[in-house]
């Protein structure tokens, strides 16, 4: 939702995604998603993809470390901001504005303080497409790891689940939508517990 509205407003040129990657394993950090489907989907939204590659036992100091490198050399090839897609996690986006400003980048953040139940509706209304890729067994139960996001999805979320996992909830994997030129093929693979918490729905390229 936060690229579509940059994208919409006109206002910047995107220069490229940025995604943290767990080298170790080969997989998007946290949302356990497969590179090559990573891969997909930035071919299918026409857009560079730039990869922050840390390891499966990095601390926040390595991962600070790697992407101040990453948006050091994108800085050098005219990059001057970043877009993220929080809501309103006031902590975390006064954290990324600190870490930006050493860096004299700018934080950009399309889509904050909107009402996260209108936001989750707006996106299935616009033709989005998401599939669960992880949910926190704290929050949610295993059953809710690899299904589609949509109304029946909403509907089923339990009191105090935010509509966009805006708390750590769960997390997605958006494989088409209006501002993808193609689909993102895959085929869903086992659901299995890590670290005795989080249910992950694997996803096959």
């Amino acid at each position: 939702m936060a690229l579509g509205e940059v994208i919409a407003g006109g206002a910047y040129d995107v220069a490229a995604l940025l995604t943290t990657v767990t080298e170790d394993y080969n997989r998007i950090s946290m949302h356990g998603v497969r590179v090559a489907l990573l891969e997909k989907q930035a071919d299918a939204l026409g857009l560079r993809l730039e990869k922050v590659l840390i390891s499966k036992t990095a601390d926040n100091a390595e991962c600070e470390a790697k992407l101040r490198d990453t948006l050091e050399r994108q800085m050098a090839g005219g990059v001057s901001g970043v877009v993220f897609g929080d809501i309103f996690l006031e902590d975390l986006k006064k954290y990324r504005e600190e870490k930006l400003s050493i860096l004299s980048l700018k934080g950009i953040f399309p889509i904050w303080k909107r009402d996260t139940k209108a936001l989750a509706r707006q996106f299935i209304e616009a033709g989005f497409k998401a599939i669960i890729t992880c949910v926190d067994s704290k929050y949610l139960a295993k059953e809710f790891a690899g299904r589609v996001f949509d109304e029946k999805f909403l509907a089923d979320l339990p009191e105090g689940v935010d509509p966009c996992g805006e708390n750590g909830e769960f997390h997605s994997f958006v494989y088409d939508g209006p501002i993808f030129k193609s689909k993102v093929a895959f085929t869903k693979g086992d659901v299995v517990l890590r670290d005795g918490r989080w249910y992950f729905c694997d996803l096959l390229n």
